[in-house]
Parts: structure tokens; C-alpha cells; sequence
């Protein structure tokens, strides 16, 4: 592989352009205001015929910067939202800086403004795709959810959103965090109607945004780019309903936006298994259907702001309580040889109450121009009550093997604490800086829990048995990391960068398991059963040093990185019996990465970097946890660190001229010491070290160390506009295989899983009368297992949905939301396929329409179902959930919307009420 890098980087290099070229930069101001705007489209063109030589989009601050121009005269023109054209004649024969460019707002009444041409959707610059919102119709009362969803390469995967093949992690808005990693509920506060552009990136860690130095670690991110206009006033959305069985919804999302200091509340109140406040009314459209009957309140809170000059803040704190009851049935085939077909099926209830408590904060102080601290602490507090029950049977060739009724009660507490702290520094010498990144965390659970459980064995000879124990858990653990990297310049492109690295993990893990011999008034009476009681230490120290060497020239960018790492895993148990056990890994991590631009508007980026994986303590505790009996689990102190190679491929393309777009990721990866399951499948009485018994068909799980695992995924996708009917077509496929090792009584097997699936979505962009989203997903599967062919199988999914929305006449609206699924190859009695219907018909009230009364219908054919298959290294199993069925409610909705900048009262009248000829209908491609 390294040799196909190196080749990749002298054709690189080679097919870099030598000859003399320039940059043009300047930064884009509202003339009023002497704001800076963001998202202004600027374009290059000739003087003689205005044919464009190139374009961009201004960034957050308004600034621009045009590489690669050739000497000669231009024409320089910027277009902006609601305001004046901007035309400017260069001389291009050095380097160019404009300065401040002025743009005046336009005083076009708005019965003149027309369309002459189309609208470009976006560009790609570098590794940032930017999409201009105002050329993507929506309902006037959407989310920013249902905007994204609309963007080139946006799809929703089993309830996560994705961009380019990879999930979304975090949601910006103006560059600022906006409710932590919660990307559900950051989208769902925020109208899409206050959007001027959206921007998808991978974010580059703190410490590589700081010294400058890529370290690889990355984040799939959106950033929101508002309108200027929108940036000050309050706005929201609160709804209230009720409907048949009882069920209801009250909610809020209200946001108060003054400049750089930005409000934002919402709250929730259903039982309705809405998971987060959405501004959308068919908004149980927003998610795959919920396993159970979920109860939710949730309040929130979102704030950032600039205090003084140097300081940037921005925090987020959510409270959620939720009750789920949930029944669900599962049958699993497991990988054993083909003689033995051993088979568990199991039906159970749950009654879950959570509470818990997030909090997530960034502070940015900007000492000087040439010192920066950035501070991340992170909260988050759970309790967890569970009461639930399952029946178990287990059964093989030769007929029932065992089955077991178990009763639990529990109560789950949960508490992480963590710091992040980096300071960085730059030199005189551009290209020389130190960076010092700290890192300290506390966490701790406690669980305790209450179970009795009836057992039965038939094989050799029918015998029952009956377990009521009391079983605590108690973890604490600390953590701490620090870094000291530095970068310094060599020639005119390159720079190296030399780090070391230190941190500590120790976690300390006791479980306590009492036999309750008797229970009377005055209290419990316990036994300790030592067989299933453990206290136990682990601490996992690690050094790594790390040397660097970046080369970048104008259109590309060549890294490569080595590591050598040293890592201290010392296991100490206390109780039942006294051991210590210490070990030491050393391991060389390479990383090489490969950046090339073709053009502004198309990119590839070539990853390939290795890590380590060190076992966690609850992989590493010898205590058997028989929460199941049939299915006994425990630890391995034994463990080692696992390694990673992985490569990974990007590719983007976008044509600004007819809006067509690439997107190619793919990734390949191979684990040395993968932490797989080892099952010991008892075909006789078993006694386990330390006296416990392992009845004929019971299993023990133990995680080992394998080698052997692979897997591969790769996506592409094509977008492009759907001119006849005025909309968007994407389609998209992908291709993953995997590679899993387990072991089943001592035997080395491997299930290999393969998976072709296709797509293709339509979202109209017609106006803002009519919306509609249609999509539809096929996968093929394949599973092989090479030590029991038997389990071989192919299985069969393809999901679609239908989102449509229409304001018939006078502020009547009918929303239909339709998700239909087909299975095959699933297991038998487990439902195949269904159809979801939700519907509803609004009245729009109010002179300015900011109101709505609506009758909505969820599952209107009363098909609602929740069927799943996983695949692991040791069984493939089918789960079937209940879900919410059939109900119908009243809703009464409310917009709020005042914005004091720009905008007053009879403006807005005017906006809402404008059938479709306002000024957000203009955009780069108007004349």
C-alpha cells in the first residue's frame, strides 16, 4: 500500500501546475449594518463576453479568496440575497486583496423581482460542500430537518442521518455548536425558512484545528448559516394535542437570536414515541416507528454568545424523562456444527424509566493573535429503573433442552464527568507552533437489582430449579491524557510536527451476588455467593511518540505520520481469590494521508491509519453474569489490545453549471486480536471453575482475542436536478462485506455477511405550496458460516416512503406520510411486511396564517410494525417489538415569528402570504 501512495504523490507533484498564476480576496460587508455576509456568491468572469472563469461562496465572515487566476483583466460581480449586484473591473498582473466590497440592499419592489434563470444549488470547495438553501423549496412552517433532507447525498439510515455515506455527528449554526452531538433535536429547532446556506465538512479535531497539523480524527458535520436578516428576533414553533386512547402531545421550540447571542428553549410533553420536539406537524414521520410505548418530557436548553472580544461561548443542557413498555419475541439460530441445530427463542416484557441529565460546553478564549484556549467539559447523570420478564427455551436436534421464567427488577445509576483543555500557541514563524491538549474525566455506575428465576433442564433427565438473588455492581473509574505536540517549518511547503503523549485509565469493578435465603418483615436474609461475586482492578497506561511530515502545495496536500506506542495493562483481583496479572504491548502506528484537488469543485482524499483497541473492564472481569441462565457471560483478564489497519477513499464532485454532483466513500478494514465471543455449548452437566454449573444446552460466553476480521463498505452517490417536474433526483448504492471470527467450543468459525443495496429519492422543488420527498431502498444480504453451512442464507429487504404535503386552497393543507417495508428470508411467524400510513388536513388561521388546526391520523391501516435481523460471530437472530398503532388527534399549532432587523410586522404578512413571489426566491441565478 505505501508504495501506491508514494506513486500517487509524485504524480501529484508532476502534474502540479508550475506556471505563474494569483489570488484574488477581499471580504463582503452589508453597507447599512457594516456586518460582514457570509454565503455571497462570487464570480470571476472575462470582460468581453462575462463567461465565468471561476466562483466561490463567501465564509462565515464574509471573506473570499480565488486561487489559481492567470494574469490578465476580469470582471469581478457579487450577488447577494435582497441585495444589489456588486460589479468590479481587475487587473489581475500580482496578488490582489480588495479589502471591504459594499453591498447595498436592493429596493426592488417585490411585485418586479422575476426569475430568468436557474438558481445553483451549490458548490464544493475543497473538502466542504456548500448548498445555497434558498434554491431547495420547502412548506413555509418546515424544519431545517426536512431542508437538509432535501441536499445531494442527505439520506435518513435506520433512524441516523447521513451525508456522503457517513453519519452526521454534529450540527453547527453560524460555526457554533448548537445542542451538543443531539443532531435530531439541533435540526428540529431551527425553521428552515431562517437558513441562507448549509455547509457538510468533516471537522477537524481541536488540537489539528490548532497547530494546523491533521491528526486524523474527524467529525461529519453541517454548519447552518442564517440569514442576516434572521439573526435577531424570536421564533419557534409550539404545538398542543390530543387524541383517541388518551394519547396527547404538548411541545415548544422557541428561539431568541440577538446577533452573536443566540436563546434556544424547547420542551415536550407525549406519549406519542416522539422522541424530540419537531416544528414539523406529521412529525411522527421524523423516525423509524419506536420499539414500545414511550412516554417522553424533555426540557432544553441552548446558549452562545461572544462576551467582549476575545471569548467565544456556547453550551447546551437537556433534561429527559422517558417511560417505555415493551414487549417483543426473538428467535435465534446458533453457529454450532450442523449434527447439533441449536436453537433459543425467547418472549419478553419490559417496563423502563429513565431519567437523565446532559450538559455540553465550549469556551474559546483569544488571548492574542498568537495564544488560544479552548475548554470542553461534558455532564451527563442517569437513572435507570427497569422491570421486566422473559421466557426462554432453548432446543436442538434431539428436542427441548432447557427453559427458564425470569422476573427483574433493577435501578441503574449513571454518572461521566468530563474535561478538555488545549492551549495553543504560534510562533513569529508562520508555520511553528506548540499545542498542549489535557484531558481528565471521572465516571461511575451503580446497579442494583432483585431476580428470581424458575429453570427447567430436560435433557438427560427432566430437573427444575429455582434462583432469587440480590446482585450489586459498583464501577468507578478515572481517567487523564496529556499532550505536548510541535510543529515547525522545513522549506516553503512542508512542516513536521513532534508529539508525545501520556495517559492513564484505572477502573475498579466489584459485583456482589447474595442468594436470598428468606424474606420476612424485618428485612432480607443473604447469603454471598462467591461463584458470582468479583472485585477487581484494572489500569491501562500508555506513552506514544509520534513524528510527522507534511508537503502541501496549492492542489495537493501529502502526510505521513509514525507512532510508537507503549501500553502498561495491569489487572489485579481482590476477591474470591487474590491474582495479578501485567503486561506490556508495544506497537508502531503508521498514518499516511493523500489530498488531491483537481479543481474547486472536485476532490479526493486517501487515507490509510492504523490504532490500538485496549479491552474494557467490563470485557476484562472473570465474573460470571447469569442475568440469563441459559446464557451465562463473563469476563477474560487475559485479554489483549486489539490492532486496526483501515484505509479509506473519498471522492466529490460538483458541477455548478448544471448542479450535478459525485459523492464515492469507501473503506476497507482488518483487526489483528479482534475482541470476538467465545461460546462454550454444554452437551453434558458442565461444573465451571468456581463451582458454577452449566446444565446440557447452557452456554457460556467469553470474550478472546481472533484474528481475521474484515470488513469493507463503500457508497456513491449521484444527484442531480429533476428539471421537468422541478425537482431533486439522487441515486445512491453501496456494497459491504463482512468478516467476523468467533468460536464455538473451541472451534474457529466465521460468518461472512455481504450486502448490495440501492436507492433512489425525488424531492420536489416546485414551490412552497406543494412538497413531497419520495424514496425507495432495496438491499440484498447474504450470510455464510463456515463451520455450519445449514445457517446459510439470503434475505431480502427494501424500504420506501412517501412524504407529501399540499395547500389545497384558502390555508388548507393535506400531509400524507407513507413508509411501506418489505421482508424475505426472515425467520418464520415474523412479520414480513407493512405499511404505515399517517395523514392529516389543516386549517391555516389567523390573518397572517401563523396558526394551524389539524386532525391527524397515525397508522391509519393499522399495519405498524418493528422487525429486525443481526448477524454476529456466534448467531443470526430475528427480534419482532411492539410499536404504536392506530390512534387520531387534534392538533393546534403556532408560529412565532419577530424579527426586529429588517423585518417588521407587515413585512412578514407580506412574506407569508405572497404566493411564492418573495425575495427568498432569489438566489445566484437571478438577473
Amino acid at each position: 500500500m505505501k508504495y501506491y501512495l508514494t506513486l500517487l504523490f509524485f504524480l501529484g507533484v508532476i502534474s502540479f501546475s508550475f506556471s505563474q498564476s494569483y489570488s484574488i480576496k477581499g471580504k463582503i460587508i452589508d453597507a447599512g449594518s457594516e456586518q460582514s455576509i457570509p454565503n455571497a456568491t462570487i464570480l470571476l468572469m472575462t470582460v468581453t463576453d462575462s463567461v465565468q472563469i471561476d466562483g466561490m461562496i463567501s465564509d462565515l465572515d464574509g471573506n473570499f479568496d480565488l486561487q489559481e487566476i492567470k494574469e490578465g483583466e476580469f470582471l469581478l460581480k457579487v450577488q447577494y440575497l435582497g441585495y444589489q449586484d456588486l460589479f468590479r473591473k481587475i487587473q489581475v498582473n500580482r496578488d490582489v486583496d480588495l479589502g471591504n466590497l459594499l453591498l447595498r440592499e436592493t429596493a426592488t419592489e417585490l411585485s418586479e423581482v422575476t426569475i430568468s434563470a436557474r438558481r445553483s444549488t451549490g458548490i464544493n470547495k475543497s473538502d466542504t460542500t456548500l448548498y445555497n438553501a434558498d434554491a431547495f423549496k420547502t412548506m413555509k412552517d418546515a424544519s431545517a430537518q426536512t431542508l437538509v433532507e432535501k441536499l445531494p447525498g442527505v439520506t435518513m439510515m435506520d433512524g441516523a442521518l447521513q451525508a456522503q455515506g457517513e453519519n452526521i455527528t454534529q450540527i453547527l449554526v453560524d460555526g457554533k455548536p448548537f445542542f451538543g452531538g443531539d443532531v435530531q433535536t439541533a435540526l428540529q429547532n431551527l425553521p428552515a425558512e431562517v437558513i441562507q446556506g448549509i455547509e457538510i465538512f468533516d471537522q477537524k479535531s481541536e488540537k489539528a484545528q490548532l497547530s494546523g497539523f491533521d491528526d486524523g480524527e474527524r467529525m461529519k458535520t453541517i454548519n447552518i448559516i442564517t440569514k442576516p436578516n434572521r439573526r435577531k428576533g424570536q421564533f419557534g414553533k409550539t404545538s398542543a394535542g390530543y387524541g383517541t386512547d388518551d394519547r396527547y402531545l404538548l411541545g415548544a421550540s422557541i428561539n431568541a437570536f440577538n446577533e452573536d447571542q443566540r436563546i434556544t428553549f424547547t420542551g415536550l410533553s407525549n406519549n406519542i414515541n416522539v422522541l424530540d420536539y419537531s416544528s414539523d406537524p406529521n412529525t411522527q414521520g421524523n423516525n423509524r416507528p419506536q420499539n414500545g410505548i414511550i412516554k417522553t418530557n424533555i426540557l432544553g436548553l441552548n446558549y452562545s454568545d461572544l462576551w467582549g472580544e476575545k471569548i467565544k461561548v456556547s453550551g447546551s443542557y437537556l433534561f429527559r424523562t422517558r417511560e417505555n413498555n415493551g414487549i417483543s419475541s426473538l428467535f435465534r439460530d446458533y453457529v454450532t456444527d450442523s449434527n447439533n441445530g441449536q436453537t433459543y427463542t425467547e418472549n419478553s416484557r419490559n417496563t423502563r424509566t429513565n431519567q437523565d441529565h446532559r450538559f455540553d460546553m465550549r469556551l474559546e478564549y483569544n488571548i492574542d493573535e498568537k495564544n488560544r484556549i479552548v475548554y470542553r467539559p461534558r455532564l451527563s447523570a442517569e437513572n435507570d429503573k427497569e422491570n421486566s420478564g422473559f421466557l426462554g427455551e432453548s432446543t436442538n436436534l434431539d428436542g427441548p433442552l432447557n427453559k427458564t421464567e425470569n422476573v427483574r427488577t433493577a435501578e441503574n445509576k449513571e454518572f461521566d464527568f468530563d474535561n478538555r483543555l488545549y492551549y495553543g500557541h504560534k510562533f513569529n514563524k508562520e508555520g511553528r507552533s506548540l499545542t498542549v491538549r489535557l484531558n481528565a474525566g471521572y465516571h461511575w455506575d451503580k446497579d442494583l437489582a432483585f431476580r428470581r428465576a424458575e429453570n427447567t433442564f430436560f435433557q438427560p433427565d427432566e430437573r427444575s430449579e429455582i434462583i432469587n438473588q440480590r446482585i450489586s455492581r459498583d464501577r468507578t473509574g478515572t481517567n487523564w491524557e496529556t499532550s505536548v505536540s510541535y510543529t515547525e517549518p522545513i522549506g516553503k511547503n512542508g512542516q513536521m510536527e513532534l508529539e508525545y503523549e501520556i495517559g492513564n485509565r484505572a477502573d475498579d469493578s466489584d459485583q456482589l451476588t447474595f442468594d436470598i435465603v428468606s424474606e420476612d418483615p424485618s428485612g432480607l436474609d443473604l447469603e454471598l455467593d462467591t461463584a458470582l461475586s468479583n472485585t477487581f482492578e484494572s489500569k491501562y497506561l500508555t506513552q506514544e511518540v509520534e513524528f510527522g511530515y507534511q508537503y502541501r502545495l496549492e492542489k495537493m496536500q501529502f502526510q505521513i505520520e509514525g507512532q510508537y506506542q507503549n501500553a502498561q495493562l495491569q489487572n489485579n483481583q481482590g476477591f474470591p481469590a487474590p491474582f495479578n496479572l501485567e503486561r506490556s504491548f508495544d506497537a508502531f502506528l503508521p498514518t499516511i494521508r493523500f489530498d488531491y484537488k483537481f479543481s474547486d469543485n472536485t476532490n479526493m482524499e486517501l487515507d490509510y491509519d492504523t490504532n490500538t483497541d485496549a479491552p474494557s473492564v467490563q470485557q476484562l472481569q472473570g465474573v460470571i453474569d447469569n442475568s440469563n441462565p441459559l446464557q451465562l457471560r463473563t469476563g477474560n483478564p487475559d485479554l489483549d489490545q486489539s490492532y486496526s489497519n483501515r484505509i479509506r477513499l473519498r471522492f466529490r464532485s460538483r458541477n455548478p453549471d448544471t448542479d450535478k454532483s459525485w459523492f464515492v466513500f469507501a473503506q476497507s478494514r482488518i483487526v489483528a486480536n479482534s475482541i470476538a465471543n467465545s461460546s462454550f455449548i454444554a452437551d453434558e452437566t458442565t461444573e465451571l471453575p468456581g463451582g458454577v454449573i452449566l446444565e446440557k444446552g447452557s452456554q457460556l460466553f467469553r470474550p478472546v482475542n481472533l484474528d481475521g476480521y474484515q470488513d469493507f463498505r463503500s457508497w456513491v452517490s449521484y444527484g442531480m436536478p429533476f428539471g421537468f417536474i422541478k425537482s431533486n433526483l439522487n441515486i445512491n448504492g453501496g456494497f459491504s462485506y463482512s468478516k467476523r471470527p468467533g468460536q464455538v467450543n473451541n472451534e474457529l468459525s466465521f460468518n461472512n455477511s455481504s450486502r448490495l443495496s440501492t436507492g433512489i429519492s425525488i424531492s420536489s422543488n416546485i414551490s412552497d405550496q406543494v412538497d413531497f420527498n419520495i424514496s425507495t431502498r432495496v438491499s440484498f444480504n447474504n450470510v455464510e458460516n463456515t463451520l455450519n453451512p445449514n445457517l446459510d442464507n439470503k434475505y431480502f429487504n427494501q424500504r420506501t416512503r412517501l412524504n407529501f404535503s399540499w395547500i389545497i386552497w384558502e390555508g388548507f393543507i393535506y400531509r400524507l406520510d407513507l413508509n411501506h417495508q418489505i421482508n424475505s428470508g426472515l425467520s418464520e411467524g415474523f412479520d414480513n411486511n407493512f405499511l404505515l400510513m399517517n395523514m392529516s388536513l389543516g386549517k391555516k388561521v389567523f390573518k397572517n396564517q401563523r396558526g394551524e388546526i389539524s386532525l391527524n391520523v397515525y397508522d391509519l391501516l393499522g399495519q405498524n410494525t418493528s422487525v429486525r435481523r443481526n448477524v454476529t460471530d456466534v448467531y443470526i437472530e430475528d427480534i419482532q417489538n411492539n410499536v404504536l398503532q392506530r390512534y387520531f388527534m387534534l392538533t393546534f399549532s403556532f408560529n412565532i415569528r419577530r424579527f426586529s432587523k429588517g423585518m417588521d410586522m407587515d413585512d412578514y404578512n407580506d412574506l407569508v402570504n405572497s404566493d411564492g413571489n418573495d425575495r427568498r426566491r432569489r438566489g445566484p441565478g437571478t438577473i
